[in-house]
């Protein structure tokens, strides 16, 4: 279906996440290496260790302090968290951590595949291209179990964690 970009931001709406950023893309088919997903996990992995920029966003997650400590760590993703393309490789998205953000998978990345399959087949196609590594939906915000506390508290060990590693936030 071809949209236009009111009717994509209208339907991104519909969908609960009408704060996606989008950006106007024409795709053109390309062949996708076959040794992809190896270099993907790889390229994950050294994703979730840059995101000491964005402790902020993650600790609006409501992630449990053992999920946000693995995750920041870079050892492990939490469930319900999807790393997803912003421009997928079989359009000529590339392998690297710029063409990469986080969401959660429920509801958000299932609804983002929603709404590009719906475009399948048109010419123009509006992509999620949020402006942040991760990408919480205003309609889902909510604090951790403990609210702003949980917050400043993981903004803390986050920011004890940077300054271990001799990083700057």
């Amino acid at each position: 279906m071809q949209l236009t970009k009111d009717t994509a931001e209208k339907r991104l709406k519909d969908m609960n996440m009408g704060d996606m950023p989008i950006m106007e893309f024409h795709p053109a088919p390309v062949k996708v290496a076959s040794n992809w997903f190896i270099t993907y996990k790889k390229l994950c992995h050294e994703f979730i260790e840059t995101l000491t920029d964005s402790v902020e966003q993650l600790a609006l997650m409501n992630l449990t302090q053992d999920e946000f400590m693995s995750l920041i760590m870079g050892k492990k993703i939490p469930q319900n968290l999807s790393i997803r393309f912003r421009i997928p490789l079989i359009w000529g998205g590339k392998l690297e951590i710029k063409n990469l953000f986080m969401c959660h998978t429920f509801p958000n990345s299932q609804r983002l595949d929603q709404f590009i399959i719906e475009q399948s087949g048109a010419k123009t196609v509006w992509l999620p291209n949020p402006s942040k590594k991760v990408y919480i939906s205003l309609n889902n915000i909510s604090g951790g179990d403990g609210g702003n506390a949980t917050e400043d508290r993981l903004s803390q060990i986050a920011a004890q964690i940077v300054a271990a590693r001799g990083m700057e936030q």
